[in-house]
């Protein structure tokens, strides 16, 4: 899971990675400023892309411009379509996804430019994010049923030149991950994985198109694909000796010079890593989101097309140290809502071709329609999962809502604490550990959850645990508990006593996203927001005594966290006594159907509570 914004966005749907809104970046344009309710031809010429007008002439000059198209962490969005409230897409800022736009909106610049101008890559996250991509995977999962993965077959027909890997690819492991590789007919990337113990890479490094531009000599394009590092601790269980994650410098230092010895005219990056030079994780892995730092120590590279933290950031250049060049960076955002267009001007001189002019820019996906032979090629895929979602498990006695699931000990979180708790005390049952406590730790993963009163769909409950996550149970001691919680109220800014009553404007100190901000279910305790962090917890008791320091709890938890996602303290070293690799999701499902009625009487716990001075706030 990584953080891009500060909470003010929509909600991610099944995806690790938050969405702000309207996210200012250097270059000084916002989404919002950028090509909105302009045609796609319109929006390319406000940003200065050339058209076909400034297409050199096949014969008669020595220079040509090749368009490379590239997007990023689609996250299984084929459509246009929000599986949560069964209606197309929305948003405030007027955004689409999937795709379906992309399609157009290529094949438009396609017929624009010359597709033997053109290129398209993707930077990845692309099998994992939507209840399309759970359900291929797992409830009839392509590996047994030998049916093509929906984004394969959608990015077969829309003609993708390459692909790189993203972390999310590795959600569902590498069974799953080496069949839809195998069902791409683009080449899968990814430089920096490699088989543990070695420098072999797992995947393809990289790939050399060649580019065939009428009246001019044959044009060598390079692509380079690296993967985030983060892969060693979000996916634990699933690569744990079997694959490594490299640095991305230090794998592109490796890689490039071989791939300008393979005579490559021109070297592109896809990497599924943002631009901030930062990491969400500790610094015992490379670092997460490394691009930046790969245009500027690496020399030799023309153009970098990142991912992973969901921004859209047009263009971006970064002067390398070594050669002085710029390197011309874009970000698409996510889920096929923007594509990066890149333009790259070659020159042909004394039997080589030289890079003399680089741009780039994003294209907001609304511009298009819908191309609608892609909408028919994956319609009974997409409608046999709206059918999945809909299906009715449980009838909730009230109207349940996660609004204030940050601030507030709320019912509809509860309800995910109440099935891990059971989950794991029923699999400790009989073992050494059954005599110990059983805690549970869950996070707000998306204010805009709710049960509605009456019917609850499946498509309620993945919109409350919106991560494929599994369950493992951890002992704690007491006074890891204590240490844990600290660290989790760091998410809330301090606050006089006497401030005025704003709990939104409390959360998310220094960018920490919602899903860091967890909360323990079992045991009961304060969260003192006017104190300085790490002096936050008081009260912290079991049936109504302190917690004695080595006191001992087996703790439910999800995997990212226990692997150590969000650096939380003790975890990810604690003894594990539960794990059967159940998702979490399906638990809070299967539970629900069980018992057919969802009444917060039977469960909900007010536990813990904010307070300002000793004093509650609510």
């Amino acid at each position: 899971m990584v953080d891009a914004g500060n909470g003010s966005g929509p909600a991610p749907r099944w995806c690790s990675c938050r969405v702000p809104d309207d996210a200012e970046r250097p270059s000084g344009v916002s989404r919002r400023k950028v090509l909105g309710g302009l045609t796609a031809a319109g929006a390319l010429a406000m940003a200065g892309w050339p058209g076909s007008a400034q297409a050199a002439a096949p014969g008669k000059d020595k220079s040509v411009t090749i368009t490379v198209m590239g997007t990023s962490d689609l996250h299984s969005h084929a459509v246009n379509w929000d599986y949560y409230t069964d209606a197309a897409y929305t948003d405030s800022a007027g955004n689409v996804v999937g795709l379906a736009r992309v399609s157009s909106l290529v094949e438009q610049i396609r017929s624009t430019r010359g597709r033997d101008h053109t290129l398209l890559f993707d930077a990845g996250d692309t099998i994992q994010g939507t209840p399309l991509g759970y359900y291929y995977a797992t409830v009839e999962p392509i590996t047994k049923t030998g049916d093509v993965h929906p984004m394969a077959r959608l990015m077969n027909r829309i003609g993708y030149d390459a692909v790189a890997l993203g972390n999310h690819e590795f959600n569902y492991g590498l069974p799953m991950l080496r069949q839809w590789i195998d069902q791409m007919d683009a080449p899968a990337l990814a430089a920096n994985a490699v088989h543990a113990g070695t420098t072999r890479p797992a995947f393809e490094p990289y790939i050399i198109k060649r580019m065939h531009v009428p009246g001019h000599p044959p044009i060598k394009v390079g692509l380079l694909g690296l993967t985030n590092p983060g892969v060693a601790i979000w996916d634990k269980a699933n690569v744990s000796g079997k694959l490594e994650f490299l640095d991305l410098v230090e794998t592109a230092k490796r890689w490039v010079p071989i791939i300008r010895a393979q005579g490559a005219d021109v070297v592109i990056v896809s990497a599924h890593a943002g631009d901030s030079g930062l990491s969400s994780y500790g610094t015992d892995l490379p670092v997460e989101n490394a691009s930046a730092m790969v245009a500027e120590q690496v020399p030799g590279i023309d153009a970098i097309l990142f991912g992973h933290a969901h921004l859209d950031i047009p263009v971006r250049y970064v002067t390398n140290k070594t050669t002085g060049q710029g390197v011309v960076m874009s970000e698409p955002k996510c889920w096929g809502e923007r594509l990066s267009v890149f333009d790259l001007t070659l020159t042909h001189d004394r039997g080589r071709w030289t890079v003399t002019g680089k741009s780039a820019t994003t294209v907001n996906t609304n511009t298009v329609q819908e191309d609608a032979a892609i909408v028919s090629l994956v319609k009974k895929q997409h409608d046999k999962v709206v059918a999945y979602v809909n299906q009715k498990v449980a009838t909730s006695t009230q109207a349940l809502s996660a609004a204030e699931s940050c601030w507030k000990d709320t019912a509809i979180l509860d309800y995910v604490q109440l099935v891990q708790t059971a989950k794991v005390t029923e699999a400790i049952a009989g073992t050494e550990y059954a005599s110990l406590p059983v805690l549970s730790i869950a996070a707000p993963f998306s204010r805009a959850a709710t049960f509605p009163a009456g019917q609850v769909t499946i498509k309620d409950i993945a919109g409350l645990y919106i991560y494929d996550n599994t369950l493992l149970g951890s002992v704690l001691t007491g006074a890891q508990i204590k240490d844990y919680l600290e660290y989790s109220a760091q998410y809330f800014k301090k606050t006089a006593p006497d401030a005025p009553v704003d709990p939104a404007s409390w959360t998310n100190e220094a960018n920490r996203p919602d899903y860091n901000y967890d909360q323990f279910a079992g045991v009961d305790y304060e969260v003192d927001i006017s104190k300085d962090a790490g002096s936050r917890i008081a009260n912290l008791s079991y049936k109504g005594a302190p917690i004695a320091a080595d006191q001992k709890f087996v703790v439910a938890v999800n995997n990212y966290r226990q692997s150590g996602g969000g650096g939380f303290p003790h975890i990810s070293g604690a003894p594990v006594v539960y794990n059967a690799q159940v998702a979490i999701r399906e638990a809070i499902v299967a539970y629900a159907s069980a018992s057919g009625t969802i009444d917060p009487a039977d469960f909900h716990i007010e536990n813990w509570k904010l307070t300002r001075n000793g004093t509650p706030v609510f």
